[in-house]
């Protein structure tokens, strides 16, 4: 049996992703429209019936926008979230489909261990989370301003990390943004640029040395394409003479588009 990881958007338009195992299926997020959520999970192969969970990492609408619509869609289906995130969630989905978690604890759903863990976000708790299966881990680490020593500890061992790359700093501060809102995108509570998420991987590189997928995930519509998001990673890993394809597998997750099954 293995566990596998499917983007079905990723972005400041709308985020869901699917972890899955051989009896057990998670959606992290419902940040589309249900029909692409439904979509996904059809491009998946993956029974509605299967989906036990939706995590939901906070409360901001590119995250949450149709939680409420496919928890009536899906029969097995039970939305988590920790105790802050559904006090400012709560009247978008029936009591009998919640569940609280608390962050940093672990807990199970199916064969699944799901460990939620602090971000660095403008949001009232949100989480990033892993999926831990038969030695395996999964981690999502997307909307933090910066990856603080928590984060590091939590991430070192993935062996697929989704891993944010939202925006060129030089293309955000010469956009249209208001500059309030590019000092929230800059701030510590913001989003990652293309050279914080190549500093960490060289940081993690150099921490431990393993076979690593990693996916670069939430790129801005605005401020970002895949190209430069990937050249600009490339780049800094060359500097401390690490390659792609030898010591780090990258690829991107993006919006409006079902990613392959990345499976461990």
């Amino acid at each position: 049996m293995s566990i596998s990881f499917c983007s079905f958007s990723s972005g400041s338009s709308g985020n869901s992703y699917l972890v899955k195992s051989g009896t057990t299926a998670l959606l992290i997020d419902a940040g589309i429209s249900g029909r692409r959520i439904l979509e996904g999970l059809n491009h998946s192969e993956t029974l509605l019936e299967d989906v036990k969970g939706i995590l939901v990492t906070h409360e901001h609408g590119d995250h949450i926008k149709s939680l409420n619509t496919i928890t009536k869609k899906l029969p097995n289906v039970i939305a988590y979230a920790n105790e802050n995130t559904w006090s400012l969630i709560e009247n978008k989905i029936a009591e009998t489909k919640k569940k609280i978690f608390k962050t940093g604890e672990i807990f199970d759903i199916g064969d699944i261990q799901v460990k939620p863990f602090n971000i660095s976000h403008d949001a009232i708790e949100p989480v990033g989370f892993s999926f831990y299966y038969e030695g395996s881990q999964i981690s999502i680490v997307t909307d933090t301003g910066h990856i603080t020593e928590e984060i590091y500890e939590e991430i070192i061992d993935a062996d697929i990390l989704v891993l944010e790359s939202n925006h060129d700093v030089n293309m955000l501060k010469m956009c249209r943004y208001p500059w309030n809102v590019k000092q929230r995108i800059l701030g510590t509570e913001g989003h990652l640029s293309n050279e914080d998420a190549g500093g960490i991987l060289c940081r993690l590189i150099s921490g431990k040395s393993k076979k690593r997928q990693v996916l670069l995930a939430h790129l801005s519509r605005e401020n970002n394409f895949p190209e430069m998001a990937l050249q600009t990673i490339k780049n800094l890993l060359q500097e401390a003479d690490f390659y792609i394809g030898k010591n780090v597998n990258i690829e991107m997750i993006l919006k409006d588009q079902i990613s392959e099954i990345y499976y461990l």
